[in-house]
């Protein structure tokens, strides 16, 4: 279960350094004692510097709404140690890796980063990783004694009807849309080129001539160019089967390995680290070049295939089952599956912000039924095909409705369930707790009373 209660929106934001804050050298104060932990000012400033680079906002006093929620921390870090809640160091692993490369491309580099934290990736790594434990403890907390609402149709009818009208979301337009797509054929002689351009890098790392990251950096065609073609820790099912098989094999940081083709294009691998059943490697991604003649035939394929629908020779459904080269469509009768992390996570149905962005282009203008022209797009793999869609429906931007909108109003009437049991629970726990609040950082107008006894 997703979580959503707003008194942990920034938890994974917070820092554990408890040293001398570097930029103004000042020594730390303690500022609240929630229990036996002390909440420091460095840690405050930490968790300000988070906010910031986030982008995000903070309504009041930034020294009263975070100091409270550093407490709100400490005390479900509390129970997480009375429930005997574990983490496991695979998901940390996979998460830290995560927000590692996100923090590096929202600061521009390494380097950028490390100049705003102050302190050596090695260290940010650390912190994140404590920050990461931590949060999957308190998630543990809250699957433990929240994690099981589930309101009846009548409580979720009731929840509804009690809300303002300018408190129901505004549901944008939403489509359901089906896809055929034909791959263009590429000529050998461009996969040759391909293949061989990649034995040489391999010969120039082999030889010690030039180094793999650099060359990743100058040549790959994959996001990864940037860091030198590092992936990050993860295991075997965050690979594709082809260059999870390859990379695996790997034992010998020193050795690359033989081309290996996927759906993505053509790589060379090479071992940076192994820990348990999670790998980091770094690899050269080549996409063999269409010609604009591959193409123009893949267009006039599914121009044909359009003829055939619109004729009535066929149904969209049969086509898109028996001629679509879309794996993951074709067996579903082309039907698109919406993977985004969004309310209509799961569904047919998909915002435009949410669709490929050659599909919203065409789609957008699109009436319920039509089907549109071929033309080219730029796939999830990075590959060029011809595509062909259908709108199976069309939900036009509205206020939520009941009737249209019932899973939405059931996960806010849920959220905002899970969310009174946490407030209940973190009163009565605070009311238990010693609590004592600098003479400095008291006057604050806090969300939860009993802090300031």
């Amino acid at each position: 279960m997703k979580y959503s209660f707003k008194i942990l929106l920034f938890l994974l934001a917070l820092s554990a350094n408890q040293y001398v804050i570097a930029q103004n050298n000042v020594i730390d104060e303690i500022v609240w004692v929630v229990g036996d932990e002390a909440i420091l000012k460095s840690e405050v400033e930490e968790y300000r510097k988070e906010i910031l680079m986030q982008n995000q906002r903070i309504d009041g006093d930034p020294y009263c709404f975070i100091p409270e929620q550093l407490a709100i921390r400490k005390l479900f870090l509390d129970q997480a140690k009375l429930d005997s809640i574990e983490v496991q160091e695979s998901n940390v692993n996979r998460t830290l890796e995560y927000l590692v490369d996100e923090y590096i491309a929202s600061s521009g580099s390494v380097e950028r980063l490390e100049e705003y934290y102050g302190k050596k990736i090695s260290g940010i790594r650390d912190d994140l990783r404590q920050q990461i434990r931590e949060q999957q403890l308190v998630e543990g907390v809250q699957q433990k004694h929240f994690g099981s609402v589930q309101l009846t149709p009548s409580e979720i009818r009731k929840y509804y009807n009690t809300l303002p009208q300018d408190s129901l979301p505004f549901i944008p337009t939403t489509l359901e849309v089906q896809i055929i797509t034909v791959e263009p054929k590429i000529p050998l002689e461009e996969i040759d080129k391909v293949k061989s351009r990649l034995r040489e890098y391999t010969d120039q790392i082999n030889s010690g001539e030039r180094e793999f990251s650099t060359l990743a950096l100058l040549h790959s065609e994959d996001p990864s160019a940037m860091k030198g073609g590092e992936l990050g820790f993860m295991n075997r099912s965050g690979f594709v089967p082809e260059f999870a098989n390859a990379a695996f094999a790997l034992s010998d940081p020193k050795k690359v390995s033989n081309v290996v083709e996927s759906e993505y294009g053509f790589h060379i691998i090479q071992l940076i680290e192994r820990r348990g059943d999670m790998g980091n490697f770094r690899h050269i991604l080549l996409k063999p070049k269409v010609p604009q003649e591959s193409l123009d035939t893949a267009l006039v394929r599914l121009d044909s295939i359009r003829v055939g629908i619109t004729d009535k020779k066929i149904t969209f459904d049969e086509a898109a089952t028996f001629f679509s080269a879309d794996k993951d469509t074709r067996n579903n009768k082309g039907i698109m599956v919406n993977n985004s992390r969004s309310a209509n996570s799961g569904t047919p149905r998909f915002a435009l912000n949410e669709l490929n962005q050659d599909i919203a282009k065409i789609a957008g203008e699109m009436k319920e039924g039509e089907i549109s022209e071929p033309f080219i797009m730029l796939n999830d793999k990075g590959r060029q095909v011809a595509a062909m869609i259908k709108i199976t429906a069309r939900n036009e931007g509205h206020k939520a409705t009941l009737s249209s909108d019932y899973q939405i109003i059931k996960q806010m009437a849920e959220n905002a369930r899970q969310q009174d049991l946490v407030d209940e629970w973190l009163q009565k726990k605070i009311e238990k707790t010693y609590v004592r609040i600098d003479p400095d950082w008291q006057g604050c107008d806090l969300k939860y009373k009993g802090w300031q006894k």
